[in-house]
């Protein structure tokens, strides 16, 4: 079972046409969203794009289910998972059983998103091609057992894109409402889901490729992941690369007082709250001498 599911993971020349298209369509409509600003739809834009990049992503579907950092009532857990289906990246399932590839096969063939296919391959090809986000069921049993055997989550991660539809009805009728017209709703569904959707798919994408070709080295990892202070600040906190592959399951990304991450203050708020527990963070004064610092260019 191991060999097949690894062979299924290397670089394929099966189109996904229905991924290639949706994104196409996104692009085009997120181009025409830059003809209709109004500080209404912009207001809609950065409302939705925190809670699918930041809640959704960052904290739902890679700190607490791809590496389990704290611990989280299933409400919770839920919760963050629901806010990760309007970020469009798949259901949580396959996302997860992805990403948990990655750090398993970092920069080598079976790594879904290596860059060693090239920057184009590793920031946006590989959804077009293979199966890197329509993982087959030996794949998701495999690498993401934990929530194959959770009802919910199946349930959410094949219909993660009602989310989206729903989210498109919600902002048409308040745009509508606001400017007493439905073109107003249509152009508040442009920036609060394509334009919207457009950005957070490629500041992840940038965490993917860009983030292992340039920005610095705190730790001589195995790959050639980096910190970025730049997608940091478009992933609330995820461009702190280097730091992550170092200590994967350490929901603060952000080590240094000027390596700010949004979503680790937001987790520690939620914490003082109860609603998480179980916290963990790596300690940068704490690091042994097998941890060697060393910042590189």
């Amino acid at each position: 079972m191991q060999n097949v599911t690894e062979l299924n993971q290397t670089q394929s020349d099966k189109i996904q046409w229905v991924t290639l298209s949706a994104v196409t369509l996104f692009h085009v409509l997120a181009i025409g969203a830059l003809f209709t600003f109004s500080w209404a739809n912009l207001l809609a834009a950065v409302i939705t794009w925190w809670i699918a990049g930041s809640w959704g992503i960052g904290m739902g579907y890679h700190r607490l289910l791809t590496h389990r950092g704290f611990k989280a009532p299933k409400a919770v857990e839920y919760f963050l998972t629901f806010c990760g289906t309007l970020g469009l990246q798949s259901g949580a399932i396959n996302w997860v059983a992805t990403h948990r590839m990655h750090h398993a096969f970092t920069e080598t063939d079976k790594d879904p998103h290596t860059p060693h296919h090239g920057t184009y391959w590793s920031h946006m090809g590989w959804i077009f091609r293979g199966t890197a986000q329509n993982q087959d069921e030996a794949t998701q049993q495999r690498y993401a057992p934990d929530l194959v055997k959770d009802r919910v989550h199946v349930f959410m991660s094949n219909y993660y894109y009602v989310t989206p539809i729903i989210a498109a009805i919600i902002l048409f009728a308040v745009g509508s409402l606001l400017t007493g017209g439905i073109f107003g709703g249509f152009t508040m569904v442009l920036w609060g889901i394509f334009l919207r959707q457009v950005i957070g798919w490629h500041s992840t994408w940038l965490v993917n490729s860009a983030t292992h070709l340039w920005g610095s080295r705190r730790f001589e990892t195995r790959d050639d992941s980096r910190n970025n202070g730049l997608i940091a600040a478009l992933t609330f906190g995820e461009g702190w690369h280097n730091n992550h592959h170092a200590h994967p399951r350490s929901a603060k990304h952000g080590l240094a007082w000027y390596e700010f991450d949004v979503n680790w203050v937001q987790l520690k708020l939620m914490e003082k709250l109860g609603l998480i527990s179980d916290l963990y963070g790596y300690q940068i004064e704490k690091h042994t001498e097998g941890e060697p610092l060393q910042e590189a260019a």
